[in-house]
C-alpha cells in the first residue's frame, strides 16, 4: 500500500495525513475483495525496515495499526472475517500485542474470508525464521513442506500482488510466496486506489494463462 506520503505531500498536508487516509482504504477495498468472492487479502502495512524512518511518524504509524485494530475487530468479526497479523511483535508495546492477540482470538471463527496485515514483517526474516525452526527441530525439509514453517502456514501463496504507487520493486515482502504471483505495478497512489482499478487487474488476470514453468497451465 505504497504512496501516502507523497499523496499528503501533492496536498501540502503532512505525511501523517496521507498514512490516516491510506487506512480509510483499507475497509472499502477489503470489502471490494471479499464481496467478489475472493477469500484471502494480505496488506503490507509495515516493514522490517520501516522502523528507519523518523521516530515521529513512526509512532503515529503504530498509533494508527492501534486504531484500526480496536475500530476493526468487531466489523470483521460481524462479516465473518478472519484477522491474521504476520510479523514480529518484538518491538511492539504489551498494548499493542495483546490487542493483537485479541483481534485474531474474536475473529478466528469467520468464514467468509481471511484479511492478513503485515506489521513489522519482513521475507527475508520469515524465511530465516523458518530455516532457525527447521534446524532446531532437525529437520530436513522439501519445497513441499517448508512453506509449513513461514508465518503463512496454512494459506495459499498469492495469485497476485499488487504494489501502488508507482515504484516497481518487491520490497521485501513474501519472498518465498510470491514465487509464481502475477505482479501488478500501478502508479496510483495508494489512497487514490479504486474499485474500478482493482476490477482492471481482476479481469486481467482472469485472461492470464498461468503456465507455472509448464506449457498451456499443466
Amino acid at each position: 500500500m505504497d504512496g501516502n506520503g507523497r499523496w499528503a505531500k501533492k496536498r501540502l498536508m503532512p505525511r501523517s495525513f496521507g498514512h490516516r487516509e491510506g487506512v480509510g482504504v483499507i475497509d472499502r477495498i477489503a470489502d471490494d475483495v471479499f464481496g467478489r468472492g475472493i477469500e484471502y487479502l494480505t496488506l503490507f502495512a509495515f516493514s522490517t525496515e520501516n522502523w528507519k524512518r523518523p521516530a515521529d511518524e513512526v509512532k503515529g504509524l503504530l498509533s494508527l495499526f492501534e486504531r484500526y485494530l480496536k475500530k476493526n475487530i468487531p466489523k470483521l468479526e460481524s462479516k465473518g472475517i478472519v484477522l491474521k497479523i504476520l510479523g514480529s511483535e518484538a518491538h511492539l508495546s504489551g498494548r499493542l500485542s495483546s490487542l493483537i492477540a485479541e483481534a485474531e482470538a474474536r475473529t478466528g471463527g469467520g468464514t467468509r474470508g481471511t484479511l492478513t496485515i503485515g506489521f513489522d514483517y519482513g521475507g527475508r526474516a520469515d524465511i530465516v525464521a523458518a530455516v532457525n525452526r527447521c534446524v532446531d527441530e532437525g529437520r530436513k525439509v522439501s519445497e513441499a513442506d517448508f512453506p509449513d514453517f513461514l508465518q503463512t502456514a496454512g494459506m495459499p501463496d498469492p495469485d497476485i500482488v499488487i504494489r501502488t504507487g508507482g515504484e516497481k520493486r518487491i520490497s521485501n515482502f513474501l519472498l518465498y510466496q510470491m514465487a509464481y504471483s502475477e505482479i501488478y505495478f500501478s502508479d496510483t497512489l495508494w489512497p487514490d486506489f479504486s474499485s474500478e482499478e482493482l476490477d482492471g487487474i481482476l479481469a486481467d488476470y482472469a485472461s492470464t494463462d498461468r503456465r507455472f514453468g509448464g506449457l498451456n497451465g499443466k
